[in-house]
């Protein structure tokens, strides 16, 4: 099947080889010339070190490629989703499927990005979510991984199921587009929140309570918005939160971690050298609980860290003595 993956990150590349696996005719897209050029004399992406490339790959900078595909993954990062679906519009047959890879909100809309991509594509063409804990560097050594695929239409989520399923890469099914794109993007902010208290030298005990309530917090805005409890305990929140808090594979706890440590906000952006996503979606998922009335004091003290130049260590103390709660909030109802 003929196929085009739009965006030429570590993501990007690492589906761009599942696909190819599975005997697809694929191409992979560089917003850049430089970049396609990069991948094609040195045959690696320098995202996904010491993984060459395969020679079957298509490598081009040409948004044409699009064209007669059966599928397009849509990688550029959150800020750039919008403004390429539009460019794709006239290019792309009708009922061409869009997958959706990146893990965001977007800033001047608080859209979730297939939504942001709908307003841009019109109706015909399906729209479907891909997520869930799947580092790029681990795909793309073909590490035994599990996502899902979430769309309005079962046909096209099973569609996509059955177009990246193998031996190593297990997707699963599922209705839930809103609670699915929720947890990508918020566990992002929470990824760093997990590194900051790395950063500060705290341990186990503090990173599982972090992670525990920020996923609560998550759920809470998520249901608020037509998601479902449930998807927020499977792969695309728990099972996400987790491989992102944990792993030095994760660009945001990186970043969280050098913050934690003293380095200014923006200097630690900088040192991680690529998008560090969980930033833009502190300041959206903030704007998001403040519009649904969500407590989210998680996120909150995030916000005020990345963008108040608030004391990580005065954060903490006020998280943990805030008034009392019960864990279960409908306990004695």
């Amino acid at each position: 099947m003929k196929t085009a993956v739009v965006g030429s990150g570590g993501w990007g590349t690492a589906l761009a080889m599942v696909l190819l696996e599975n005997g697809h005719d694929v191409t992979l897209w560089s917003y850049l010339e430089e970049e396609s050029r990069v991948l094609r004399e040195t045959g690696e992406n320098p995202m996904l070190k010491e993984i060459p490339l395969p020679k079957t790959l298509k490598l081009t900078s040409d948004l044409s490629c699009v064209k007669e595909c059966k599928a397009i993954i849509l990688a550029t990062p959150s800020f750039a989703v919008r403004s390429t679906a539009r460019q794709l519009t006239s290019l792309l047959e009708r009922d061409t499927v869009i997958v959706s890879v990146s893990k965001g909100i977007e800033k001047d809309t608080s859209c979730t990005l297939t939504q942001a991509i709908a307003q841009e594509t019109g109706s015909n063409h399906p729209i479907v979510a891909l997520s869930g804990p799947s580092h790029a560097e681990e795909v793309g050594r073909r590490v035994p991984t599990t996502v899902v695929a979430a769309s309005k239409e079962q046909w096209s989520a099973e569609f996509i199921q059955d177009l990246f399923m193998n031996e190593r890469f297990r997707v699963y099914a599922s209705d839930d587009v809103v609670g699915v794109e929720l947890a990508a993007a918020l566990k992002n902010v929470i990824a760093l929140c997990a590194g900051c208290c790395d950063g500060m030298g705290f341990g186990d005990n503090t990173k599982a309570a972090l992670m525990t309530r920020g996923l609560t917090e998550i759920a809470r805005l998520g249901e608020a918005m037509g998601g479902r409890k449930e998807t927020f305990a499977g792969l695309a929140g728990v099972g996400d939160l987790i491989v992102t808090c944990t792993s030095m594979h994760s660009r945001n706890r990186r970043c969280g971690i050098l913050i934690g440590q003293g380095t200014p906000v923006q200097q630690a952006i900088q040192e991680i050298g690529a998008v560090v996503e969980g930033y833009y979606a502190a300041a959206n998922a903030k704007t998001l609980a403040d519009k649904m009335g969500v407590e989210m004091p998680i996120t909150q003290a995030a916000y005020e860290v990345l963008y108040k130049n608030k004391d990580p260590h005065v954060v903490i103390t006020e998280l943990m003595t805030r008034a009392k709660k019960h864990e279960l909030e409908e306990s004695w109802v």
